[in-house]
């Protein structure tokens, strides 16, 4: 299922972020998380309601499923995981967790406020004072709660 509705969704210029089925509800819940592939693009509720079209129609007459279903198609919208550059600029000031590999090649978790990304390292404010950890060392930077 996941297969046929990515290929569907490939054909129209979408790639699928996230596809689950909750086959527990009844009717079955398809919910299919899309982007473009053109990075520069947004999703709008019409290409929501377009690839909802195919991608219910590709499932119907690959007779995969013999029982009803509802469908969900929406945007991935602001992920908690930072990756492409864009991110960096966008969330500058944010409460941020940062996954990082220390000199020991040990896993480390420390938490600031967003700077900015370089290309050789991630800067973040902690307590008024700039963090530096390298670019090479950050396994993930995720969006968190002031809080934590």
């Amino acid at each position: 299922m996941k297969v046929l509705t990515a290929k569907s969704a490939t054909n129209y210029g979408f790639d699928v972020t996230d596809f689950k089925m909750f086959t527990h509800l009844n009717p079955l819940s398809i919910q299919v998380n899309i982007r473009h592939k053109d990075p520069n693009k947004k999703v709008t509720i019409d290409d929501c309601s377009s690839l909802n079209q195919y991608i219910d129609e590709a499932i119907q007459s690959s007779s995969i499923l013999d029982q009803p279903f509802a469908l969900e198609i929406s945007s991935e919208g602001v992920g908690e995981i930072l990756a492409d550059d864009k991110d960096f600029q966008v969330f500058k000031g944010f409460p941020i967790e940062v996954t990082y590999q220390d000199l020991k090649k040990i896993e480390q978790q420390t938490n600031g406020l967003l700077l900015k990304r370089t290309q050789n390292d991630l800067q973040i404010n902690q307590k008024g004072k700039t963090h530096r950890i390298p670019v090479e060392d950050i396994i993930e930077v995720r969006l968190t709660t002031p809080s934590g």
